[in-house]
């Protein structure tokens, strides 16, 4: 028997969101994780709004906008705009969020004029860290061995944008997108789009504005322990190395416990190694031979923690491949180096929740 096309819609409804969410769905087990860093930030939230307690209306808590821009990494959502508009209708973002299903959606301008009060306090690096402190309870994490390496980030702005500095004209034509034979380099020209980017290529990648990104990983499991964004230059990669190792090394209770470091053939410099050497870590970067000899040790380029090094290290890239394909570095939307280190570390925060998770269900399915 055929069944009628026809709908009629309840006026009530005793089923909660939660009811509508798989139990195995991949997004429960990252929820948990999200608030148990979101709740250890409260004193943090409540000093972001200490200047406003003694009136206006209530603003929409931090926590739900924080689980908001996550769900727009984690879902390859374009904009803000349209994370509003799919959170009306989605019951999954909803409850992810925190929203029932009847209220309102905020409008998107929420987001632009809450990203410098989040800048600010530096809290999406907090909670970047109160997600590294869950990893750190279940071991997830050596605390000794790592890998570092970068990406170039394309700005959100053009060649158009990139004029001389002093005001004068690149005669670059009606359309002034005619740059043909003449030269343009950042000690001369800058972005009026973008003024933080900056005219860089490597290899044999074509000169776009751009920034650098950079992560420190932890081999055991590939979880990124350490992220920042540069200005793009071909000393940004060890100078953030340097720093970034840096902290790692006072993390290290023991000053005694060895402590290495696998990297590519760009950071086989003297200088760099020798500041590896003076910090105390073991420098497992890729010797370059390449008409040149290696400031790398033979000794320890024979060793067999500097072989298992080699091969941890190209973990780093499924990093850097996950935050340009799902998230949304390759093109940052953004402009700013606040705004751009801002997201590129709350990319790597949400990595690292899709890895915990995965490693989360090997632990279980293992026992």
């Amino acid at each position: 028997m055929r069944g009628a096309d026809s709908f009629t819609e309840g006026l009530f409804t005793m089923r909660r969101l939660d009811d509508f969410v798989p139990a195995n769905h991949p997004l429960r087990r990252i929820r948990l994780m999200v608030n148990e860093a979101l709740a250890k930030m409260d004193e943090l939230f409540s000093r972001m709004y200490e200047a406003d307690i003694k009136g206006g209306r209530p603003s929409i808590a931090p926590e739900k906008l924080l689980r908001a821009m996550l769900l727009q990494i984690l879902f390859s959502v374009r904009s803000e705009r349209q994370l509003m508009e799919q959170t009306q209708y989605n019951m999954l973002f909803r409850w992810f969020v925190g929203l029932s299903m009847d209220d309102a959606v905020w409008v998107p301008t929420v987001f632009t004029k809450n990203r410098q009060r989040l800048i600010e306090h530096d809290a999406v690096i907090t909670f970047f860290n109160e997600v590294l402190e869950t990893a750190e309870k279940k071991a997830w994490l050596s605390g000794e061995h790592f890998s570092v390496d970068g990406t170039l980030i394309q700005a959100w702005a053009g060649h158009k944008s990139f004029v001389r500095k002093d005001g004068g004209s690149d005669d670059g034509g009606a359309d002034g997108g005619n740059f043909k034979g003449q030269k343009r380099s950042n000690e001369t020209h800058e972005s009026t789009t973008d003024e933080d980017s900056r005219l860089y290529r490597k290899g044999k990648t074509a000169s776009e504005l751009r920034y650098m990104g950079h992560t420190l990983m932890d081999n055991r499991h590939g979880l990124v322990v350490n992220a920042m964004v540069t200005h793009a230059d071909g000393f940004a990669e060890r100078e953030a190395a340097k720093a970034m190792i840096n902290d790692a090394r006072q993390a290290v209770a023991d000053p005694e416990t060895e402590v290495t470091l696998g990297a590519d053939k760009g950071y086989d410099a003297a200088e760099f190694i020798e500041e590896l050497e003076r910090l105390k870590v073991k420098p497992h970067v890729a010797q370059n031979k390449s008409g040149r000899s290696s400031a790398v040790p033979d000794d320890i380029a024979t060793s067999e923690g500097y072989a298992i090094s080699q091969r941890k290290r190209k973990l780093i890239e499924q990093g850097f491949g996950w935050a340009k394909f799902v998230g949304p570095i390759r093109q940052v939307m953004v402009r700013g180096i606040k705004k751009v280190d801002q997201l590129f570390v709350l990319t790597m925060a949400a990595y690292n929740l899709v890895r915990m998770r995965n490693l989360a269900e090997v632990r279980l399915k293992a026992a």
